[in-house]
C-alpha cells in the first residue's frame, strides 16, 4: 500500500517549501511534487564553475520584518549583498534607483536643491503642454494623466523619462508607454541623497551557497518528487493525502473552464565568458528600446566580493528578454487588468468552496509576490 500523507504540496517553490516546513514543525507528514526536474521553483540556482546561477532571473531577498529575516537565516546564513543596479542608455551609465548620483550623471548637478529645481522645471514644462493640448482632462484644477507616458513625465520630467523609463518599460510590457495605463507607475522613487541601495528595507542579502540551500533546509524531512506532473494522474495524487496545497496555476486546476489567465514571461540567454569580471555589477538594465533584452545579470556578483571575483577566472551572464506569454511558456507576471482580474475572481469563487484543497502563491493567487511577503504570509509573521 502506498504511503499516506497529511499534505500533498503541488509545487516546490518558495511558498510550497515554507508551507511544508511549517507543517513539519507541527508534526505533519508532507509529500512535495513538482513538474520541473528540480526543487525550488523560480529561485532555483544551478552551480556552474563555482558560481550559483539564478536560472529564472535575479532574486534578492529583502525585508523590514526582523522575524522573517531571522527565520530565513536560521535555515541558511545570508550574505550582505546590496542591490545597486546600473542603467545603460546607449553606453551612458546611470545609477538606480533615481538618486543624487543619477542626477549628477544626467545634468552635472551637485546639490539636492539643484536636482529638485531641474526636475521641477521639466515637470512644469510637461504639465503646461498637457493642459494646453487637453484642457478637458483637468478635473478640479488637477490634470489627470491619460497613460503611463504622461504620468512619468509629470513625475520626473523628460530627461529621466526618455533615457531611463521609456524604452525599458516598452520592452517589459511589449507596448509603447502611451498605450499603457497611468496607474502602473503611480509613483517613482526619487531620492535626493547619494545612495544607490535599491531597497529601503533594513535587511537584504543572498543565501550563502545559493537559494538551493534555503529550499533544501525548508524541505528537510519531507518526501519530494521532481519530474512529476500532478495533472497526469490527479486522482491518484489527491488520494495520497488528507489535504492538498496547490501552488500552480489556478485556471489550470479548474481546467480553464472560464478561460485562460494571461501573463508576461521572461526568457534567458545564458553565456559563460572567459573573463573574471564582465560588467562589474550583478544587475545592469539596458534602457534603450533598440537593445532587445531588458537587462544583463552577472551572477557571481551576488555572492563574490573583492578578490573572490578574480579567484574564479570565468563568469556567467544571463540576458533577459521580456515577452508576451503563450501557453506552454513559464508564467511570470500576472497581467492585472480588468479582464484578468474578473476572470481570477471567478476561479477564486470556486477555490473558496474547496474543503480539501488550499491555494497559495503567485500562480494560485494570480498575484505577484516578492519572496519575503511569502514567508511572512505562510509563517504568520
Amino acid at each position: 500500500m502506498e504511503k499516506h500523507y497529511d499534505y500533498l504540496i503541488v509545487g516546490a517553490g518558495l511558498y510550497g517549501a515554507v508551507f511544508a516546513y511549517k507543517m513539519r514543525q507541527q508534526g505533519k507528514t508532507c509529500l512535495v511534487i513538482d513538474k520541473r526536474p528540480h526543487l525550488g521553483g523560480n529561485i532555483y540556482c544551478e552551480e556552474q564553475h563555482g558560481i550559483n546561477v539564478h536560472k529564472y532571473g535575479a532574486h534578492i531577498f529583502h525585508t523590514n520584518n526582523k522575524k522573517v529575516w531571522d527565520f530565513v537565516n536560521s535555515i541558511v546564513p545570508f550574505n550582505r549583498y546590496t542591490n545597486s543596479p546600473i542603467a545603460n542608455y546607449e553606453g551612458e551609465l546611470y545609477n538606480l534607483p533615481f538618486n543624487m548620483n543619477t542626477f549628477h550623471q544626467m545634468w552635472g548637478v551637485v546639490t539636492p536643491d539643484e536636482a529638485k529645481a531641474k526636475i521641477e522645471e521639466q515637470r512644469t514644462e510637461a504639465l503646461q503642454g498637457f493642459v494646453q493640448q487637453h484642457p478637458e482632462f483637468v478635473v478640479d484644477g488637477v490634470y489627470q494623466p491619460q497613460n503611463l507616458e504622461e504620468q512619468a513625465l509629470l513625475l520626473v520630467g523628460k530627461d529621466i523619462y526618455e533615457k531611463l523609463i521609456k524604452g525599458y518599460t516598452q520592452k517589459q510590457w511589449g507596448r509603447t508607454c502611451d498605450q499603457l495605463p497611468a496607474f502602473i507607475i503611480k509613483r517613482l522613487p526619487v531620492r535626493f541623497v547619494y545612495d544607490n541601495n535599491y531597497f529601503n528595507d533594513s535587511y537584504q542579502g543572498i543565501p550563502i551557497g545559493g537559494y538551493n540551500k534555503l529550499i533544501e533546509g525548508l524541505l528537510e524531512g519531507c518526501d519530494t518528487l521532481v519530474n512529476t506532473d500532478f495533472f497526469a494522474n490527479r486522482e491518484q495524487w489527491e488520494a495520497m493525502a488528507d489535504k492538498v496545497l496547490f501552488t500552480g496555476k489556478i485556471d489550470e486546476y479548474y481546467n480553464y473552464q472560464f478561460g485562460m489567465l494571461q501573463y508576461r514571461t521572461v526568457s534567458f540567454e545564458e553565456e559563460i565568458l572567459s573573463t573574471p569580471n564582465y560588467q562589474g555589477n550583478a544587475v545592469m538594465n539596458f534602457t534603450s528600446a533598440d537593445v532587445p533584452y531588458t537587462r544583463v545579470i552577472e551572477h557571481k556578483h551576488f555572492e563574490m566580493f573583492g578578490q573572490q571575483v578574480y579567484d574564479v577566472p570565468c563568469t556567467v551572464i544571463s540576458r533577459e528578454y521580456s515577452t508576451e506569454w503563450e501557453p506552454g511558456m513559464e508564467s511570470y507576471y500576472p497581467v492585472n487588468d480588468e479582464r484578468n482580474t474578473s476572470l481570477y475572481q471567478q476561479y477564486k469563487t470556486l477555490a473558496d468552496k474547496e474543503e480539501k484543497v488550499l491555494f497559495g502563491g503567485r500562480l494560485a493567487e494570480y498575484k505577484y509576490y516578492d519572496m519575503a511577503p511569502i514567508v511572512e504570509k505562510v509563517m504568520g509573521y
